[in-house]
């Protein structure tokens, strides 16, 4: 049987893009045919995509790394690159998505949602599309742009709607393998469940009512300060987050002879200090093993009692979940008819970053690829890079962050000697020339 994994890492590594060509017209009787270099392909993008054919993150655990198709390079005859293939990564529905800080970013509750894990790096624009007025044979092109690379932390929350809460052996696997298929380890020590466990319940609800199917988890048992890490059902509080109800289960013939009452207050506590939500999710107080105990009847704090070994009490059990489940389900704000959420992170702008005493860095997706030319000494491609970080306003962010004259600003590989024109300050080098005969303005740049 394989093992059930709610913890794992992934390695996302979306495409590289192509490059760009660099290529000019040659043909029999045509004079000055001009660029003619075709554009490099994207990379594929890696998503994740929750479905419910996957319950654990076991494939994950010894093969972490997913990786994208390399789009390919343009050519002549303004021939583009194909696009790499996206890549889909299959997660159980229910997978919360983490930086390794912890951040989270992305949590895919329902089937078929997919999140944006790692973007495939653009392609490289051939010459053919540097051509202008005053630029009539570009002899340069981009290179294709790097895709993202990432480590992820990912983790299974179990979708569910009725979580099954108590001490260990109190009845908890029992109780799931009488009313489902699921066939849950059963034996008498601590900690026989040692990963949780779905079971699919049919019953009907109120008396004239449509049968009612719902998913039940069996969680491991907690003990006294599990929200602190103690025991075993400390790592898998997470699975009870997502049940629209709780089963609280109580030993009506505990060993050492603690009470219900005292059982209650304890795992009441340890779900407040793990979520103090948990407590207002509607919840039925169920005494368990009734068969061991002489002459019991519900009454507080349990709502009833049941055996699950006998059979006695569990119609009522049944029933009167299948109310609290449709009641939470009608609570719940209905999705449309097969609605699915598309995740994908947020536009990342252009920061400036102090490196030390006038040297300073231009951080940001959008700044980097304005520089993703093949070579900035050619004077064009030097020309476009600098007007393209013009347009993103890297000049005037400088100024503001403090950049004086003569400061080296670094973009990716490419360093600039910065120099302030004006209050907002410049990048401009068509002037560069006149302005140093000034003593003032332009950039220069340097690998």
């Amino acid at each position: 049987m394989a093992a059930f994994v709610d913890e794992a890492q992934i390695h996302a590594k979306a495409g590289d893009g192509g490059a760009g060509a660099v290529s000019f017209r040659r043909e029999a009787h045509v004079d000055r045919g001009g660029p003619d270099g075709g554009d490099g392909g994207s990379g594929g993008d890696v998503w994740l995509v929750s479905t419910p054919n996957q319950a654990s993150l076991l494939g994950f655990r010894d093969h972490p790394h997913r990786r994208a198709e390399d789009g390919t390079h343009g050519s002549g005859k303004r021939r583009h690159g194909s696009r790499g293939s996206d890549l889909l990564v299959p997660v159980p529905v229910g997978t919360v998505v983490r930086e390794r800080d912890g951040a989270m970013l992305c949590d895919l509750s329902g089937s078929g949602d997919r999140w944006l894990a790692a973007e495939g790096g653009r392609g490289g624009r051939g010459n053919a599309r540097f051509l202008a007025n005053n630029r009539r044979a570009p002899a340069f092109a981009e290179q294709g742009e790097r895709g993202q690379e990432r480590w992820l932390d990912i983790e299974l929350k179990l979708v569910a709607d009725v979580a099954l809460v108590g001490f260990p052996n109190v009845g908890k696997s029992t109780l799931i393998s009488a009313v489902s298929a699921a066939k849950p380890k059963i034996a008498d020590y601590p900690f026989t469940t040692l990963q949780p466990h779905l079971g699919v319940v049919r019953t009907g609800g109120r008396p004239g009512d449509d049968e009612v199917e719902f998913v039940m988890a069996d969680v491991p048992g907690l003990v006294e300060g599990a929200a602190e890490g103690r025991g075993l059902g400390h790592q898998f509080l997470r699975h009870i987050e997502r049940a629209r109800c709780l089963v609280i289960l109580l030993d009506l013939a505990m060993a050492d002879e603690t009470t219900p009452t005292a059982q209650l207050a304890v795992l009441r506590r340890e779900l407040e200090r793990y979520q103090p939500a948990l407590l207002e999710r509607p919840r039925l107080v169920v005494g368990s093993r009734a068969d061991l105990v002489v002459g019991v009847a519900p009454g507080p704090p349990c709502d009833l009692v049941v055996s699950a070994a006998t059979g006695f009490g569990v119609a009522d059990l049944l029933g009167r979940l299948a109310t609290l489940v449709t009641e939470a389900r009608q609570a719940e704000a209905a999705p449309s008819p097969g609605e699915v959420v598309v995740h994908r992170p947020a536009p990342e702008g252009v920061r400036i970053e102090r490196l030390s005493s006038g040297e300073w860095r231009i951080a940001g997706r959008a700044a980097e690829r304005a520089v993703a030319f093949s070579d900035l000494t050619d004077e064009g491609a030097l020309d476009e890079a600098v007007r393209r970080l013009r347009r993103l306003g890297v000049d005037r962010s400088l100024a503001r962050a403090g950049a004086r004259d003569g400061d080296v600003v670094s973009v990716g590989d490419v360093s600039f000697t910065w120099y302030r024109e004006g209050p907002d300050g410049t990048l401009d080098r068509a002037d560069d020339e006149d302005a140093r005969r000034r003593g003032r303005g332009g950039t220069r740049s340097r690998r």
